[in-house]
């Protein structure tokens, strides 16, 4: 019986271990990733995610609930799926291997990314979401919503006296995506929504308007020339992450000026809703 129990105790204890090593490299990789705030990334379901890995259970039931998590901590898609890639390059570096572990986005395996970005999704989208204003799959308003604060738009600029295209455009951002099918075609979407509430958080009205295309409604300013080619740069590479998105053209970004009239500008919307 004692040496029973001294074999399970040392049993346990090199499962400890190993979940320390595992969790430890798995945390500075990330880091070294961009993770921003080294102080948030040690969540629960971190753990969850390296008793797992050590124990051989389902890695992607794991994997599901920390993506969850992520959402509800504010962690972004792209620090998630970049945390992501620091754990596959831990996984697939040996410990023997010395030196800092570099996390390579385009080496990890497309299950793995999907299973995390729809969880992601799931959550970040549920916590925003109206179903009345709100698409439901990127979480962006729709178009109905995005006419709706138009004619606030132009209702206000009658009061103020000025005229809407003098300080308003529509921004829009379009995705070829003739190449792919199926379920990456509306993960690409998932990704545009993501980078355009992530770059323009001023209080713009985001609004997706079709299968490939979103619009940003966005006052004319300094720095919009700027943050609209920091959202195609960021499309394009959140698009070269996965393989089976590799296919879709790079994002076109377009800026369009608001009509002199509402209902000129309704018609822009229902031809860029078009095409």
């Amino acid at each position: 019986m004692a040496v029973r129990e001294v074999g399970a105790r040392g049993h346990r204890g090199g499962a400890d271990r190993a979940l320390r090593v595992l969790r430890a490299r798995w945390r500075t990789a990330s880091i070294a990733a961009g993770w921003r705030f080294p102080s948030d990334w040690g969540l629960p379901e971190v753990d969850d995610v390296c008793v797992s890995v050590v124990g051989g259970a389902d890695l992607l039931t794991a994997l599901s609930g920390l993506a969850r998590a992520r959402a509800r901590a504010g962690a972004g898609l792209d620090e998630t799926l970049a945390d992501l890639a620091a754990l596959h390059a831990v996984l697939t570096t040996p410990t023997e291997i010395g030196g800092l572990v570099s996390a390579d986005p385009d080496a990890t395996p497309a299950k793995l990314l999907r299973v995390t970005a729809v969880a992601w999704a799931d959550t970040a989208m549920g916590e925003v979401r109206a179903a009345e204003t709100v698409e439901t799959l990127t979480g962006l308003a729709t178009g109905e919503y995005l006419r709706v604060r138009l004619g606030e738009v132009y209702r206000r600029a009658v009061r103020d006296g000025y005229c809407p295209s003098d300080r308003f455009v529509l921004l829009v951002v379009s995705v070829d995506l003739s190449r792919v099918a199926g379920w990456p075609r509306l993960m690409a979407m998932v990704l545009v929504a993501d980078v355009l509430r992530q770059v323009f958080d001023g209080g713009e009205s985001v609004a997706v308007l079709g299968p490939s295309v979103a619009v940003v409604l966005a006052e004319r300013e300094g720095g919009l020339a700027e943050r609209a080619a920091d959202a195609r740069g960021l499309i394009a590479d959140r698009l070269a992450v996965d393989p089976e998105l590799r296919s879709a053209r790079r994002p076109e970004v377009r800026v369009e000026r608001l009509p002199v009239t509402e209902a000129a500008a309704l018609r822009l919307v229902h031809g860029v809703s078009r095409a």
